[in-house]
């Protein structure tokens, strides 16, 4: 079966679902983005604060205390649920989009690398192993970049003719 291409031969009612789906998608992912500017500057230290604590910090604005273990196991384990989930159905999608095969294997098969990377980087970080911060930040930044780029491909060939 051909999947590349057929996203041009889906019926206006598909598309528009597709399109509606992926727009709502990228609304919700980047609000998450949002949260984790907020909590952690978007910064390597940031990041290590967030799940470290700030306790031994005098001047911090805002006191942060080590996640418990429980904490951490949840955060991780929804996280890596989901955003797998995420990925799975955008991958979908993208199966079906007319694009380079090296960059749509990039496209389908990164995200996943990425979300045990950040995910299990920040449990590791969490453990001491602080050099993780860097590793969770470039995964985490490659995950968003392999996001955007699924999600713009896709939301342009909705719009196209048949090709």
């Amino acid at each position: 079966m051909k999947l590349s291409g057929l996203i041009y031969t889906f019926p206006k009612e598909f598309k528009l679902f597709i399109t509606t789906f992926v727009v709502v998608l990228s609304i919700g992912f980047f609000t998450g983005l949002l949260f984790v500017g907020e909590t952690s500057g978007a910064k390597p230290n940031g990041i290590e604060e967030q799940y470290l604590g700030n306790e031994a910090n005098q001047n911090a604005k805002i006191m942060k205390f080590k996640k418990g273990q429980y904490e951490m196991l949840a955060i991780v384990h929804t996280h890596i649920l989901s955003m797998s989930f995420i990925f799975f159905l955008l991958g979908m999608i993208l199966l079906t989009t007319q694009i380079n095969r090296t960059l749509k294997i990039f496209l389908l098969v990164e995200p996943f690398i990425s979300v045990i990377v950040t995910f299990g980087g920040i449990y590791l970080l969490w453990m001491g192993y602080q050099w993780m911060k860097y590793i969770v930040m470039f995964s985490g930044t490659l995950m968003t970049i392999s996001f955007a780029m699924s999600a713009m491909i896709i939301l342009v060939q909705l719009t196209r003719k048949v090709q």
